[in-house]
């Protein structure tokens, strides 16, 4: 997916060093100071310096010889989710989803551009994915992410598409700009979306906006499952049927809370 670049003026050099020493312990195991410096160009003294810092300010850890983020991210990242009342209440709902279906169930909104899973739960038969809370996703190659786009302006969805642009995911992915906006009127039409193999082979999923009290666009829950299970009248009929009343439900509690 596309990002803005990182030599925006504005941009100050040293928060962005810090945050890309957090995001190489993200994706890597580091032993040592030598690999943080030769993996972002950094003299060793400069690279000790920031895991120096972020350990002392408690977001790095250094254990048995390795590097690597705290826990304190993952109590963030919940502040954060909590922090919103109307986004508090979901949790439930998304693990009802699950356990109707027995099948991976979520909750994702968007954010620059981008899908993020606020709440996942997986029931009995659900399958394996890497798709874990806080991952981020292309909007237009997931059933959530077309049911959030459909239900935004014109002109935010046209901004989406300029800057992360169509990624070709799979095979099956809609990756045409005039064939989204198409695919887009009709899930407004009908109100939910489908992922039919669009994000990872051999899954599909259904995906149902939850709309603000405002008449916003809070996000979208979705289920998801191998597609020889969900297909058929339980991929296009069981399912979201289900879903519209779910996410009906969410509304008016968000409307008239208790």
């Amino acid at each position: 997916m596309a990002h803005s670049s990182s030599s925006d003026t504005t941009n100050i050099r040293s928060v962005e060093t810090a945050f890309a020493v957090v995001e190489l312990l993200r994706e890597e195991e580091i032993t040592g100071v030598g690999e943080v410096a030769t993996a972002l160009d950094l003299a060793r003294s400069t690279a000790h310096n920031y895991l120096t810092t972020l350990r002392n300010l408690g977001y790095v850890v250094h254990e048995d010889g390795v590097y690597r983020l705290s826990w304190r991210f993952l109590e963030l990242g919940e502040q954060i989710r909590d922090t919103r009342a109307d986004y508090r209440l979901l949790g439930d709902y998304v693990t009802n989803l699950a356990d109707r279906f027995e099948e991976r169930a979520q909750f994702i909104v968007e954010e620059n551009g981008e899908g993020v899973y606020l709440y996942r739960e997986t029931g009995n038969r659900a399958v394996w994915t890497d798709s874990g809370v806080g991952k981020r996703i292309c909007l237009h190659s997931t059933a959530a992410g077309k049911a959030i786009l459909a239900f935004l302006p014109e002109s935010r969805v046209e901004e989406i598409v300029r800057r992360q642009g169509l990624e070709q995911v799979t095979a099956h992915t809609i990756s045409d700009e005039r064939a989204l906006i198409e695919e887009l009127r009709r899930i407004r039409e009908r109100g939910f979306a489908f992922n039919r193999e669009e994000n990872l082979e051999r899954l599909n999923a259904v995906g149902v906006p939850v709309r603000s009290a405002d008449g916003g666009v809070l996000g979208a829950l979705s289920v998801s499952g191998p597609s020889h299970r969900l297909k058929g009248n339980r991929l296009e009929k069981e399912v979201p049927e289900y879903m519209l009343g779910l996410a009906n439900e969410i509304e008016l509690n968000l409307a008239y809370p208790s």
